[in-house]
């Protein structure tokens, strides 16, 4: 609910077969601004990590997700992925996005990847021949998007209340 959020979040894996899971839901509207800095850092090797950050930005907000992974030279067969997945409701919403990797060693597996587009037109077409409103169907999608990553919350209430928060603005609009 900040005008202005920013959120830094650095992983260091010191250990010998270290693993991390880093999930991001960012939901903002109106004029606010959602700036997200994250780096994992492996250290040793047979690590792995699995990123995956997603944003919904609506009105005139405008989301930043700058991650970096970086795998030093000792940490040999590392495995690590990084997605940041962006969805703009509106024609002034915006995104920056800019996942990095810094790889120092030979045999890893890493993989980034960025992807900002607009609900589906054939997506909302198909829900409004099985009988939804046009506001009914794009309210679901923006839902079905974040909840990909509410799902993976193993904390129950906090689940709920996530859910609860991300239906009230995806019905709001």
């Amino acid at each position: 609910g900040s005008q202005i959020s920013r959120y830094n979040l650095n992983v260091r894996l010191t250990d010998e077969a270290a693993e991390c899971v880093v999930d991001g839901l960012t939901l903002i509207s109106d004029r606010q601004l959602a700036d997200t800095h994250t780096c994992i850092d492996h250290i040793k090797p047979n690590g792995t990590s699995r990123q995956l950050h997603k944003c919904i930005v609506d009105d005139a907000a405008h989301a930043v997700f700058n991650g970096k992974i970086i795998v030093h030279p000792h940490a040999q067969q590392t495995n690590s992925s990084q997605s940041s997945r962006n969805l703009l409701l509106s024609k002034m919403a915006q995104v920056d996005t800019k996942p990095q990797l810094e790889i120092f060693a030979d045999d890893v597996k890493c993989a980034h990847g960025a992807t900002v587009g607009q609900l589906d037109q054939e997506e909302i077409f198909y829900l409004e021949s099985r009988g939804l409103s046009a506001k009914a169907a794009r309210n679901l999608l923006t839902y079905a998007f974040g909840a990909e990553i509410i799902s993976r919350i193993p904390v129950t209430s906090l689940r709920q209340q996530l859910e609860q928060a991300v239906l009230n603005q995806t019905q709001s609009n």
